[in-house]
């Protein structure tokens, strides 16, 4: 990472209340926990914003607000605006072929069929941090729900659970 320019964390999801606790939306879950409760968001290049700090560096904290297919809208004009390098680029994103809860983190790589990276990727490349936090998928459950439907399905107790363990994880990561 270029030490003197800020990390920009991107968390996916969709914008709106409907969508709050849903499992595409662990992105949104992520950042809005490393960004802490105090956080002041804004609304800047089709994304709310917030700036923090993790471990002295500088952090610029983004909910895209285009919805999940088109992340690259958001992304790529603060990349710019911020003259930031792909280095300085860490995406957080839900993964229906982890188990819920698991992480896995990468540099690059393909998008595995994932909307939202598909979008950055077209939009800024794709040698960037990318953070996975597992989801499962429906037929771990023996569910025959569309894989759609899943992952905007609601988490159950347990598994959201699980999700907040992952995300306090995240925190030791990043840092």
């Amino acid at each position: 990472m270029q030490e003197n320019k800020p990390v920009l964390i991107v968390g996916l999801g969709n914008p709106g209340p409907e969508y709050a606790i849903t499992r595409h939306n662990v992105g949104f879950m992520a950042v809005d926990a490393l960004a802490g409760d105090g956080a002041s968001w804004k609304s800047e290049k089709n994304a709310l914003t917030t700036r923090g700090e993790i471990d002295g560096k500088s952090v610029i904290f983004v909910k895209p607000q285009t919805f999940m297919n088109d992340s690259g809208r958001a992304v790529l004009p603060l990349m710019t605006f911020y003259k930031l390098p792909l280095e300085n680029l860490i995406v957080i994103h839900d993964d229906m072929d982890l188990p819920n809860g698991k992480i896995r983190q990468k540099i690059g790589g393909s998008s595995a069929g994932h909307n939202g990276i598909k979008s950055i990727d077209a939009a800024v490349g794709n040698e960037y941090w990318r953070i996975r936090i597992g989801i499962g998928h429906p037929r771990d459950f023996d569910n025959p729900m569309n894989p759609a439907d899943w992952v905007l399905g609601k988490f159950s107790v347990e598994q959201l659970d699980e999700i907040k363990k992952a995300i306090d994880d995240i925190k030791t990561i990043i840092s």
